[in-house]
Parts: structure tokens; C-alpha cells; sequence
């Protein structure tokens, strides 16, 4: 596996418009191409449609915002990735793409359901853990309420960073920033959170898109309520030295996770 020592994430923080497809990939878009050069671009949780409770209505069959993606990769040159209200074979998912210039598709279906709002009801839950390898990097993909189980997310030395894509509303924005450090700490890797802005039939977002360090620093982030994008580079060199100097992973609690 070559590595790439510095590779360049964007995060693009969007409102959402409502049940629009057209209207929120016009503007990822956008803010895609006013977002600069970059190795990777991270879209929030339902980019294309908000956090929608009407599957039936609003999910994609290998739909508009997935040839989007692909089409836009490979025009940049780079990895997308963002979640979609997805129907597979009579069912339907949270599904997160992560899309490469080649046309190639890694899927992570949203594996905690977030059963407050009666996501449970309309969505079935993803049974796998996926890790997709780009550029050398190693990403897990993490959708929201994933964010809150640890154990899930845990670090058995088989990725460097994490990804979580977000519909995460104001009200609990203090447990978003919290856990989102917590998490690079406690499995020593980088994490990249993207979450929306503007209001749904819910909720109140106002952001909160980071990139931070297995440091727990933040290393890139976005203005609160403002549509915007945060561009900062993760430098594989050093996260492999701090490993080998500090092996926290070495002496993790070994388990085994059941579905």
C-alpha cells in the first residue's frame, strides 16, 4: 500500500433544502468546486434530501445523487462521500457512498438507527463495518448516531481515520464536539465530522464541521450557521510516528462485536 504522507480533505458544511434533490446536489456542487483542490470531499448525512422519514418517497434506486457523485470524482479528480436515502431489493437504507474517480462505489449502510426521531420505522439498520482505503488512508465510514458507540467505531488497528457525516441538531451540539474529540483520542486517528445547517421539520442545525488530530486538536473548522467549507491536510507521517512512539493501541481490550 503507497502512502500518501499529506493528504487534503475538504468539508463541505450546506443547508439542506427539504425533499430537493436537484437543489441540494446544484449545491454541493457548488460549494465543490469553490472548495479548492482537494483529496477528499465530505458531504453531511442525506445531502440530497434532508433527514426524511418518508423513504417511500424520497429514496433512490442507484438514483441522480449517486451519479452525481460518481461524475463529480471523476471531474475533481478526488474521493466523495456523503450519505443517501437509498431502497435496495424492498427495503431501505441510510447508506453512505464513498466514491472514487474511477466510478467505483464502497457503501456503509448507518449501523445505530436513531430511534428518538423513529428512524427505526422507515430504515433498516447496516449489519457491517466498513473501512474503505484511499490514497494509502485508511477511512472508516460512520453515519451520525454511530458517533455515540464506541465500541463499534473502535480501533483494532485496521484504519487511520474516521468519518462521520451528520444531521445533528443544535440542541445536543455540545455531545457532537465532545465525542467527536473523544473519539480521535481514544482510537489514536484523525476524524473528520460533517454536519448540516438550517432547519428540517425537526430540528435546528448550526454545524459544527471539524477536522481534529489524534491529539484531539482541531485542525479545520467551520463558522456556526453559515454555509462554508474548511480544507486542512492529515499528515500520515506523523500519526505513524505517534503510534510507534505512544502504542496505545497495543494494549487495547481485545472483544468481539456481535450484530
Amino acid at each position: 500500500m503507497s502512502i500518501q504522507e499529506n493528504m487534503k480533505i475538504a468539508v463541505i458544511q450546506m443547508d439542506i433544502v427539504w425533499g430537493d434533490p436537484e437543489q441540494n446536489i446544484r449545491n454541493a456542487d457548488y460549494q465543490i468546486d469553490h472548495a479548492g483542490r482537494a483529496d477528499l470531499y465530505v458531504l453531511p448525512e442525506m445531502f440530497s434530501t434532508g433527514f426524511v422519514m418518508q423513504p417511500e418517497k424520497y429514496a433512490e434506486i442507484e438514483g441522480r445523487s449517486l451519479a452525481w457523485m460518481k461524475s463529480k470524482a471523476r471531474m475533481v479528480s478526488a474521493a466523495i462521500c456523503g450519505s443517501v436515502a437509498v431502497a435496495d431489493r424492498g427495503k431501505y437504507f441510510n447508506r453512505m457512498y464513498f466514491v472514487k474517480p474511477d466510478g467505483s462505489v464502497t457503501t456503509y449502510d448507518k449501523r445505530h438507527l436513531f430511534t428518538y426521531s423513529g428512524e427505526h420505522e422507515h430504515y433498516q439498520a447496516g449489519k457491517e463495518r466498513v473501512i474503505v482505503e484511499w490514497r494509502g488512508v485508511r477511512i472508516l465510514l460512520q453515519v451520525c448516531y454511530d458517533l455515540r458507540f464506541p465500541v463499534f467505531s473502535r480501533n483494532r488497528k485496521d484504519y487511520d481515520m474516521a468519518v462521520y457525516v451528520a444531521n445533528w441538531p443544535e440542541s445536543r451540539r455540545q455531545v457532537w464536539d465532545i465525542l467527536l474529540k473523544a473519539r480521535a483520542i481514544e482510537n489514536q486517528c484523525f476524524v473528520v465530522g460533517v454536519n448540516r445547517i438550517g432547519d428540517d421539520e425537526m430540528c435546528h442545525y448550526d454545524g459544527g464541521t471539524s477536522i481534529i488530530s489524534p491529539y484531539g486538536t482541531v485542525l479545520a473548522e467551520t463558522t456556526d450557521n453559515e454555509p462554508c467549507i474548511s480544507v486542512a491536510s492529515i499528515d500520515m507521517e506523523k500519526l505513524m510516528a505517534f503510534r510507534k512512539k505512544f502504542p496505545v493501541l497495543d494494549d487495547a481490550d481485545s472483544f468481539v462485536l456481535k450484530s
